[in-house]
């Protein structure tokens, strides 16, 4: 099977009793459509952003065939597939490791015509099953497609494999802490403290595009600096992932930097982005020699109360179950695996 992002081109497939316009698409023409306000489509998950999914594929793609298209009522944009092809698999472009979960772009109330034609296509072009992971609780997938499908009589399964933790923000910083525990409340304000007391605090947020590319390095250097498993995780392929994304979404002024400075020397620093007025924690490091100053933890508490300061209504832990994430108020979403069989 070739590459079908080089050419743009049509298909009509009769579905439901119309005609839709199916058109294969490209890294570029999906931006167009992102930045375009006038088509009602839900660009509710940040990881199959246009830029997001482009840098996944220029360091992560390894050969296999990529199958964008959108569908079409007539002239009207109805939903966008951003799928890879693997023998006769297609998933989302993307994986698990640096993608925390996905979906389907869909328009307000299109998804039954979406997802009919989306699997008349994929049948017609010899691709057997799905495979979508993760997808969360409020996914097109879980709330559309498998109902789709199962009026259809596939084959559907779907089990949970992981959770994702956000919160809601408050108005206030005070309104923040009155929402944790007694025990958690009492242990932030003395972190804190004892931090001031340590050394002179700087915490900074670094958005600019070209304040962006003189930092990245420096927290590509603190996430090493922080364990093992981080040092291991980060190959030079990953490496390359994260500055290019770093670019690209510092273009899309999606990105912010935090970093805690202790007398004038970055002892943290945590990525986030920043869309739908929700912060999005991607990741972070530390100095291990500023471990005894909680840095680590901290700098995510100070990242939520920049969050709050500048009036965003949620705070986007992202994938996994870790303990802070619960202290810190964060209320778990189950993540799952569904597939899909014709």
């Amino acid at each position: 099977m070739t590459s079908r992002t080089q050419r743009p081109g049509d298909r009509k497939l009769k579905t439901t009793n119309k005609t839709f316009r199916i058109t294969e698409e490209t890294f570029d023409s999906l931006a167009s459509y992102w930045l375009d306000p006038g088509y009602p489509l839900e660009w509710d998950c940040l990881f199959v952003l246009p830029g997001w999914l482009k840098v996944w594929w220029s360091v992560f793609s390894n050969g296999s065939n990529p199958y964008i298209f959108a569908v079409r009522d007539k002239d009207n944009l109805i939903g966008l597939a951003p799928l890879l092809v693997e023998g006769d698999e297609a998933r989302f472009i993307g994986d698990p490791d640096v993608c925390d979960y996905q979906d389907f772009i869909v328009a307000p109330g299109r998804g039954k015509e979406f997802f009919e034609t989306l699997f008349d296509r994929l049948k017609q072009e010899g691709i057997r099953s799905l495979d979508l992971n993760p997808v969360r609780t409020d996914s097109k997938v879980l709330t559309e497609l498998v109902g789709v499908a199962k009026t259809l009589e596939c084959e559907v399964s779907y089990q949970s494999e992981d959770v994702t933790l956000e919160l809601d923000l408050p108005a206030t910083w005070d309104e923040f802490l009155g929402m944790l525990s007694g025990k958690q409340r009492h242990e932030v304000r003395r972190k804190l403290r004892r931090l001031h007391e340590a050394a002179e605090i700087n915490y900074r947020v670094v958005e600019d595009y070209e304040a962006v590319m003189d930092e990245v390095e420096t927290f590509l250097a603190l996430f090493g600096l922080s364990r093992s498993d981080k040092v291991a995780f980060m190959t030079s392929q990953m490496a390359t992932y994260f500055r290019s994304l770093a670019e690209t979404m510092a273009k899309a002024n999606l990105l912010r930097l935090f970093f805690l400075d202790l007398d004038g020397t970055p002892a943290a620093a945590v990525m986030c982005f920043d869309y739908n007025s929700t912060i999005y924690l991607y990741n972070n490091g530390y100095d291990g020699r500023f471990s005894s100053l909680s840095v680590g933890l901290l700098s995510k508490v100070l990242a939520i109360k920049e969050s709050i300061l500048r009036g965003r209504r949620k705070y986007d832990f992202l994938k996994g179950a870790e303990e802070y994430k619960h202290r810190l108020g964060g209320k778990p979403i189950t993540l799952y695996r569904c597939q899909v069989k014709f």
